[in-house]
């Protein structure tokens, strides 16, 4: 048994969701297929989640037809009419719970209400797709992931409870698996005991597909994407990059707690713990090997491999009274990021004073500076950049900076990071 996760640009083009049946065509086992909102509609229902909670609900439902129209166009492009009806009903009743959760917004906090809304793009291009396969004579059985991944009422970040989702995703999948069926869900979401929406946080559908693929064994998983594998650093960002054709579960654990957009650590950890490979390729060039993730790479040899996060902040705290940065000191600060949910990206502490480098989250800085100034005073340099590089030699790190101000630089025999201007 496959799993198989497609991401929203996978499926932005009504041509491309027609690109996709060749892959599932040829899937050499029973499938179990996961799927995202279509293009950018995560960010259209933030926009209608906004504009709610801001008391502009009238934009809000004129933001939600929107969004309806060009949901129906696309089903009725890649649809037959009688697949498009049945389909419709369906999309239609999702549509009609959306403009409820427009109106209801307000009445609890805005993380709840962001969820009941935002799970609304992944329910509907199951819909769509799900009826396209059927459409081209895929047997192929739509459930919805609510009723699989069981949370708790953490929103915008719920928590999995994973012995009994996967007794849920068991029972609804073995049976359709055993026929012949592809089972198709979404990504992202999930759903508390008392059935209010939830969604899984940063790259939660590929968590989502992790999941699936542990309780069921599955022989891989593999995330389908529009770049032919992992790169050494970001192609966006850098020119002449280098693809990795293999890579172990720790050192892309590694990539992505320092900022790299890869693979989350959270979709690592249960492919690891069952020993299932983890294959990253191009939906546009599927025949292309891509990127392997394994518990042992083929070649222990990695280029450098380069993080770039920018929008930083470089933050020195150092006690009013003197008094040292001891153990209790620095539990007391840890305490203090973790509830206000900042990471720290970089760390370092002397004797009276600590350093760190973290996300420019406006909103959370300044709830952080309220809470240390009566204690600490506060210094601050903004509009900073971290540069992590794994493997690194001296050359590479030599290019990277020149020419740059180094506020801070730390080193491990694998790992270099600096802060600069």
């Amino acid at each position: 048994m496959l799993v198989y996760k497609f991401g929203g640009a996978s499926i932005e083009r009504p041509e491309r969701m027609e690109a996709l049946l060749p892959i599932l065509s040829k899937a050499s086992a029973p499938l179990v297929v996961v799927v995202s909102a279509m293009g950018k509609t995560t960010n259209a229902l933030e926009a209608i989640v906004f504009a709610a909670l801001n008391g502009q609900k009238a934009d809000a439902h004129e933001k939600a037809l929107a969004l309806e129209a060009s949901h129906r166009a696309y089903a009725e492009t890649v649809l037959s009419p009688a697949a498009f009806q049945k389909a419709w009903q369906q999309m239609a009743e999702t549509f009609t719970e959306l403009q409820w959760a427009i109106d209801g917004c307000g009445e609890r906090n805005p993380d709840y209400h962001y969820d009941q809304i935002v799970c609304t793009g992944e329910l509907l291009s199951t819909r769509i797709f799900a009826a396209f396969l059927s459409d081209r004579g895929l047997a192929a059985q739509w459930a919805d992931a609510r009723d699989l991944i069981r949370t708790d009422d953490q929103f915008r970040e719920a928590k999995v409870d994973l012995d009994y989702s996967f007794v849920q995703i068991r029972k609804t999948a073995e049976p359709l698996l055993q026929a012949g069926t592809i089972l198709l869900t979404q990504g992202f979401i999930g759903a508390t005991p008392d059935n209010a929406s939830t969604t899984l946080g940063r790259e939660g559908s590929d968590y989502s597909a992790a999941l699936l693929a542990a309780a069921l064994d599955a022989q891989s998983l593999t995330i389908w994407k529009d770049v032919d594998g992992l790169q050494n650093a970001d192609p966006r960002l850098f020119d002449h990059t280098v693809k990795i054709e293999a890579i172990t579960y720790a050192e892309v654990i590694e990539m992505a707690y320092y900022g790299a957009q890869v693979i989350h650590p959270k979709t690592i950890q249960p492919l690891q713990n069952k020993g299932i490979p983890l294959h990253v390729r191009c939906f546009l060039k599927p025949e292309a090997s891509g990127t392997v993730i394994d518990q042992e790479a083929s070649s222990l040899f990695y280029p450098p491999l380069i993080i770039l996060k920018r929008n930083q902040v470089l933050l020195q705290v150092t006690t009013l009274d003197f008094s040292f940065i001891t153990e209790e000191n620095l539990s007391k600060l840890y305490r203090i990021f973790s509830e206000l949910r900042l990471k720290i990206n970089l760390l370092q502490n002397a004797a009276i004073s600590f350093v760190a480098c973290i996300d420019n989250d406006p909103e959370k800085l300044q709830h952080l500076i309220e809470v240390l100034r009566p204690h600490y005073r506060l210094l601050r340099n903004e509009e900073v950049t971290l540069l992590t590089v794994r493997h690194y030699t001296p050359e590479v790190v030599s290019t990277l900076t020149h020419n740059r101000h180094i506020l801070l630089e730390q080193k491990t025999r694998h790992t270099l990071q600096c802060v600069y201007k």
